[in-house]
């Protein structure tokens, strides 16, 4: 068996999918082949195991004795992708597992069981410390196989209650540590249904809806206080080749060219053209800066308060360095994917004096190809249509070499900002 196929099989046993990918290729680097004929024992009770042990072919049962004295055994069957010896340490195996037919085993030995505890589900290799600020946010702990806990970190954005792309984000991030990694989200659809509480952590429970050789499908739950607060679809695909095209990327200012929001925001404070009573009230509105830097491709038209055409365009890429995992690329870009966005069907009916509040109903999301979210990608809105209350935004994003890498949509409410809602529970 190559090394490629061991990394494949290790990406479906569930117990490490939670892990970076970077993981599973060390871990593939240094688990031990062992073969075992049908009725031989793969390991006695009261025996030490050597590790844990993953059944990559065949079949075999777990026989114990619940009683010592009437012998009444209980029996346990495993097969392909399950393990055994996790969480035992050191200790004395308690049951025998015995060969129904001819099995195969990866064993990860004690030296090695550090590999299985990484800091981040991100990283194995590097300190949490030296990571970017959006792979911070984007963090998960594992509770358990298929449920996670998520926080808002304190310097995090928010806008009185958690940022949808955080929800977004997570929940992305604990459906992928669900899949093999070798296969990549290339849809997501998800709808916000309840505000979410800053002060209080998340809990992701991730459903398995489909499980393929080359699709996955994940359905994922977020709750707060025991309601479910923001639902998502997402499905998984590995990597083939197909047909290709996609449309031309617009023409408009390499990012170099431009100034991002932290530079517009200090060169308005301080440029004496301005209006004193201006850069005051800029420099003493209270500013978290973003984990992504962000440039407008046209500046001028993106903070006026007179109508203006429904669309806007912008660069943007995740401030610092980002672990290679190729899943927390997609959860970045998909945490990116609801700043802003929804205001551009805002834009026409933008008014001096009139203050708009807008809650994000829907979002949905397409991977076409690879990408890095720490190196510049072209964000291209547009708003068709705005009706009935509700505002609607398509959305595109080009990497620097022209290439269409994301399709996204989103559906919102707008409301006056004094206007009160029947339920001040409940978004809607």
């Amino acid at each position: 068996m190559d090394h490629e196929s061991v990394v494949e099989f290790l990406g479906n046993v569930p117990l490490l999918q939670r892990l970076p990918s970077s993981s599973l290729k060390r871990i593939a680097g240094v688990v031990e082949v062992r073969h075992y004929n049908e009725g031989e024992y793969v390991i006695r009770e009261g025996q030490i195991a050597d590790g844990v042990y993953f059944i990559w072919d065949g079949k075999a049962e777990v026989c114990g004795s619940t009683d010592s004295e009437e012998r009444n055994h209980s029996m346990l069957f495993l097969k392909q992708y399950d393990y055994f010896g996790h969480g035992s340490g050191v200790a004395v195996h308690q049951a025998d597992v015995i060969a129904l037919t001819k099995v195969t085993c990866l064993v990860l030995h004690h030296v090695n069981r550090a590999l299985l505890q990484p800091k981040s589900i991100w990283n194995a290799e590097d300190s949490s410390d030296s990571c970017s600020m959006v792979e911070h946010i984007l963090h998960l702990e594992p509770l358990e196989v298929d449920m996670f806990r998520g926080v808002t970190l304190p310097d995090a954005p928010s806008f009185g209650q958690i940022f949808g792309g955080q929800f977004i984000g997570h929940a992305l991030a604990a459906a992928s540590k669900t899949v093999d990694s070798l296969k990549l989200a290339h849809s997501l659809h998800c709808y916000f249904i309840l505000p979410g509480d800053l002060s209080l952590p998340i809990v992701y429970q991730v459903h398995r809806i489909r499980e393929g050789n080359n699709f996955a499908t994940r359905r994922v739950e977020a709750t707060q206080r025991g309601r479910i607060v923001f639902t998502l679809f997402a499905s998984f695909q590995k990597s083939e080749q197909g047909l290709e095209h996609h449309d031309v990327m617009p023409a408009v200012p390499a990012p170099e060219m431009l100034l991002s929001l932290d530079e517009l925001r200090e060169r308005y404070v301080t440029d004496p053209r301005l209006p004193s009573h201006y850069r005051n009230r800029i420099a003493r509105k209270k500013f978290v800066p973003w984990p992504i830097e962000i440039k407008f491709c046209d500046p001028t038209t993106s903070f006026v308060n007179y109508p203006s055409e429904p669309s806007q365009k912008f660069w943007f890429r995740a401030k610092g360095k980002l672990s290679d995992d190729p899943a927390l690329h997609r959860c970045v870009v998909a945490y990116t994917s609801d700043l802003i966005f929804l205001g551009t069907s805002l834009k026409p009916h933008q008014r001096k004096g009139v203050k708009m509040s807008s809650l994000s109903l829907d979002h949905s999301l397409w991977f076409h190809k690879p990408f890095k979210a720490d190196d510049w990608l072209l964000f291209v809105m547009e708003s068709p249509v705005a009706s009935n209350g509700r505002g609607f935004v398509v959305g595109r994003m080009f990497n620097r070499n022209g290439e269409l890498v994301i399709s996204a949509s989103q559906e919102g409410i707008f409301r006056r900002a004094n206007q009160s809602t029947p339920d001040p529970k409940s978004k809607l």
